[in-house]
């Protein structure tokens, strides 16, 4: 529980800081009219991902950190759960927030939630519970304002781990929605 604390830990204050630099920010030439930008990201297994990030001022609601920008929220694209769980810990509902709102804001937008578990239990089971978990995403997409065509749900369950390896570190990593654009 303590390296699931200190990854999360780490991960935050890496974002923080992040956001903090003084580095000029360059405009991506690809915005279009609707002030939709994309770029390209590394996830927190180091693999790059293509997101997508709001340009301007977005309304998050109450889920809303003062410290943390509208970008910086959608360029997390992974929401992390606990051990055969699919209730949304609390530190995701600014992101998922964020999301929801980017959504209810371009109703031409669509994305995908990937349900995913670690390799405990039996593969029916997995698929199960990656399909939970990533409802349980879609529940909070649409109280921001998101519609159902706009998400679309898949579960691997075990089948695509982020890490290969039996230990805690590796199973927290891989039980996971990833949001993709």
């Amino acid at each position: 529980m303590s390296k699931k604390i200190f990854f999360l830990l780490t991960l935050f204050i890496s974002t923080i800081l992040i956001g903090c630099s003084n580095a000029p920010v360059q405009q991506d030439s690809s915005e279009n009219n609707s002030g939709i930008s994309s770029g390209s990201s590394m996830d927190s297994s180091g693999q790059s991902a293509t997101i997508s990030g709001a340009s301007g001022s977005s309304n998050l609601g109450v889920f809303a950190d003062s410290d943390t920008s509208a970008s910086e929220l959608l360029s997390t694209l992974l929401i992390y759960f606990d051990f055969d769980q699919s209730d949304i810990d609390s530190e995701f509902n600014s992101i998922i927030a964020a999301h929801g709102d980017r959504l209810a804001n371009n109703s031409s937008l669509n994305i995908r939630l990937e349900g995913h578990a670690d390799e405990r239990g039996s593969r029916e089971y997995n698929i199960g519970l990656g399909e939970r978990r990533a409802q349980a995403v879609r529940r909070l997409l649409l109280l921001q304002g998101a519609t159902n065509e706009q998400i679309t749900i898949v579960s691997y369950g075990e089948e695509r781990p982020v890490v290969v390896g039996s230990n805690e570190e590796s199973y927290s990593l891989n039980r996971r929605v990833e949001i993709v654009y």
